[in-house]
Parts: structure tokens; C-alpha cells; sequence
């Protein structure tokens, strides 16, 4: 975008260009009484500084409510200068002069970050984005599909952008992203279809299943790195106590830390709470679905037998028609072959025939309303037994859950507990 400004001088954010950006973006009234009175830089939540052949971002650390900032279409070289912009959640850098992304780190409520057409070539350094949903980096300088896997990370992305790097001419592209980033939803402006979510997930299992075992242990790994982090800096507050050079400021620290102790037990119940409201909400939509499901089996069983009745039926009249030809071709001896004894036994007059064939078919369709009644109870069991085993392990999980948080709180409480204070001599 540079070339549309070589014959312009190249500016740096400065009050002036910022004071005339909001007057500009006001309505026209406001506008004229923010000139005229000035403005507050706090109560400003959105900013456009976009076309200004901006070289260098820079002034805009008084703007620390600002929630929407566009910076395209400028000459900028390198993002910096927003350290202190922590409530940005929209953020345009498109048509510049980028070449690396950084300068990101404390932007960690940003959910949608444009930098479209620029000079990229690594997707990193936006670890602390876990609130990402939507990222342009189309028309960059990405070359490698496995710069894709670097945006596993981000939990909450749904919509990405990748058109016009060279990685997309990898006839393997499309699959390749989906299948690394399975909760994508719209993939170049299109929706993601589930076919295409399907083969991907096919095709590259052998490759996603590794990386999802490395991530979980990452993250079991992190957690225990986190507990015993907590662990110490417990300790450390016991330690507090005992090395504290007076008792009342020992006692003043002891019940500070009850204070603290209480809070964290009402703060892992009201967690506890949370989650259990959650997976109730979950097991209800669950329940919905298994009910779904047997539903819908249930309908195909009973199609499947009413065509096995309507079989049945056929047959058993098309064997009663046999049976009473074969029966006047016995009388009229003109049987063209012997027929078995037990077979003979029946061909003794009309009413003999059609009972043995009416009560065969009797025994038929007994069978099939039996196999039907058999499946239709498995189905309702199976139902029942999954939905009420989902319910019991919720029960089971949260009982489990509220006797660790009590236990945890007491071991605290009675470990503050046993720490003796020894009053000063005189």
C-alpha cells in the first residue's frame, strides 16, 4: 500500500492527527464541541487512524479504554506501542509494511486481528491471544503448511483467513488446515462443510492424534507446574508467620490468611457450582440426543418389521397356494416326483392343509413380534441405563469434587492452625 503514498511525507501518531481522527469518526455536533472543549482520551473506545501513511505507531498510551483500533492502509514497519491498549478486542493492521508479528503480548482480550496484505512470513508470538476468534493473515508471505499448527492453540478461533499466501497453492491446503483446526468454522470467507471436516479428519489422523497427546500432556504438565507453584507460595506465607517480628504481626498475618483461606473455599465452591449447573445443562442436552437417537432407531426397527410381517404374509399365501396344488395334484396322481412322508401326511384333504400352513405362518409372525418386542426393550433399557449413568457420574463427580475442596480447605486451615506464635519475652 506504500506505493500510494511515495510522494507523501511519512507521519508518526501525534496528538494533532489524533485529536482530528475523533473529531472526524464524531457526529457533527459532537464533533464541533469536542474541537471547541476538547475530549477525554479515557472515555474514547474507538479509534481510525486508517489512510494517514502512518510509518510509526506511537501516542496512544493515553487511550486506555479503547476497545476498536483500525491502523490499515498505512506504511506501518513494525507493530509496537500498544502495551497499554489491554481492553482492545477489534484490531486492523491490514494493507502495511509488516514483517513480523509481535508487540502483541498484552492484548489478551483481542478477538479479531486483521493482518491482511502484508509481509509476514511465521504465524508466532501471539501466545497470549486465548481469546482469538477471528484472524485475517491472507495475502502474506506464509509459504509452509505446518505454519497452520501454531493456531491450535487458540481454542476460541472459528474464522481464518489464509488467502493469497504461497501455502495455498499446496493442492492439499484446504484438508490440511481443517483437519489441524477442527472447531474452524469458516475457512477464506466459506463455511467449512462437514464432508470436507470428515476426509480431513480421515486423511491426516495419523498426524492430529500425536499432536493431541503432546497438547494434553502439555497441559497436565502445566497444571502441576501451576499446583506447585501455589504450593510454595502457601508455604512461603506460612513462613511469613513464623519469621514475623513481632506476635501481633504474626496474628495480624495468621488472620489474614484465614480471610484468604475462606475466600478461596467460597471461590472453588462458586467454581464447583458453576460446573455443575454447566454439565447439568450438558447431561439435559444429552439426554435430548441419546432420546434422539433411540427415537429414530426405534422408527427404522419398526420399518424394517412391518416389511418382514409384509414378507411374511406374502410368502405364507404364496405357500398356501402351492400347498393346495400340490394337494389336488396328490389326489389326481400327477405328482411329477415323491414327495417325503411327513409331507404326504398333510396332503390328506384341504382343511388339513391350510391349518398345518395357517399355523406355521402363526409361528412366523410370533417370532417377528417377539425380535421386535427384543429390540424395542434393549433400545428403552439402553436409553434409560446411559442416560441414568450420565446423571450418576455428575452426582459422583461433584460429591467427589465438594469432599476434595473440604479437605483441601481443612488441610489449610489446620496447618495455619498448628502454627504456634510464641509470645515475646520480656
Amino acid at each position: 500500500m506504500s506505493q500510494l503514498y511515495n510522494s507523501i511525507e511519512p507521519n508518526i501518531i501525534d496528538d494533532e492527527m489524533v485529536q482530528k481522527a475523533i473529531e472526524e469518526q464524531c457526529p457533527e455536533d459532537i464533533g464541533k464541541l469536542a474541537k471547541r472543549e476538547g475530549i477525554n482520551l479515557k472515555d474514547v473506545t474507538e479509534l481510525q487512524l486508517g489512510f494517514r501513511n502512518i510509518l510509526q505507531i506511537d501516542n496512544l498510551w493515553q487511550f486506555e479504554n479503547l476497545t476498536k483500533l483500525q491502523l490499515d492502509n498505512n506504511i506501518i514497519e513494525k507493530i509496537e506501542a500498544l502495551e497499554s491498549l489491554v481492553h482492545l478486542v477489534w484490531l486492523d493492521l491490514s494493507f502495511n509494511n509488516i514483517e513480523v508479528i509481535e508487540g502483541l503480548d498484552t492484548l489478551v482480550k483481542l478477538q479479531d486481528l486483521s493482518l491482511y496484505n502484508n509481509r509476514i512470513s511465521k504465524i508466532e508470538h501471539m501466545d497470549t491471544l486465548q481469546e482469538l476468534q477471528i484472524f485475517s493473515i491472507g495475502k502474506n508471505n506464509l509459504t509452509t503448511l505446518e505454519d497452520v499448527i501454531y493456531l491450535r492453540r487458540f481454542k476460541n478461533l472459528r474464522t481464518l483467513n489464509l488467502m493469497g499466501n504461497p501455502l495455498c497453492h499446496d493442492e492439499q491446503y484446504t484438508l490440511f488446515v481443517v483437519a489441524h483446526l477442527p472447531d474452524l468454522v469458516y475457512l477464506d470467507f466459506k463455511l467449512v462443510s462437514d464432508t470436507t471436516r470428515e476426509v480431513a479428519v480421515l486423511k491426516y489422523q495419523d498426524l492430529t492424534e500425536p499432536l493431541e497427546r503432546e497438547e494434553a500432556q502439555a497441559l497436565a504438565q502445566l497444571e502441576e507446574k501451576q499446583a506447585k507453584q501455589k504450593e510454595l507460595e502457601y508455604h512461603k506465607r506460612l513462613d511469613e508467620i513464623h519469621s514475623a517480628s513481632s506476635y501481633d504481626i504474626a496474628e495480624s498475618k495468621r488472620a489474614e490468611y484465614k480471610e484468604d483461606i475462606l475466600q478461596l473455599s467460597e471461590a472453588l465452591m462458586t467454581l464447583e457450582m458453576l460446573i455443575a449447573d454447566q454439565l447439568e445443562e450438558l447431561i439435559k442436552d444429552f439426554k435430548g440426543n441419546i432420546a434422539v437417537i433411540a427415537s429414530t432407531f426405534i422408527e427404522n426397527v419398526k420399518g424394517i418389521i412391518t416389511q418382514c410381517r409384509d414378507l411374511e404374509n406374502r410368502h405364507h399365501e404364496k405357500l398356501l397356494e402351492i400347498s393346495i396344488t400340490t394337494l389336488e395334484k396328490s389326489v389326481k396322481n400327477q405328482l411329477d416326483e415323491d414327495l417325503p412322508a411327513d409331507v404326504r401326511m398333510l396332503l390328506v384333504d384341504k382343511n388339513t392343509i391350510v391349518n398345518a400352513v395357517n399355523a406355521s405362518h402363526g409361528i412366523r409372525l410370533l417370532k417377528i413380534a417377539k425380535r421386535e418386542s427384543d429390540i424395542l426393550c434393549n433400545t428403552y433399557r439402553w436409553q434409560a441405563s446411559v442416560t441414568e449413568k450420565a446423571f450418576q457420574n455428575e452426582i459422583d463427580r461433584n460429591r467427589d469434587r465438594v469432599r476434595e475442596i473440604v479437605q483441601y480447605i481443612d488441610n489449610l486451615q489446620e496447618e495455619l492452625d498448628n502454627i504456634e506464635i510464641l509470645e515475646p519475652t520480656e
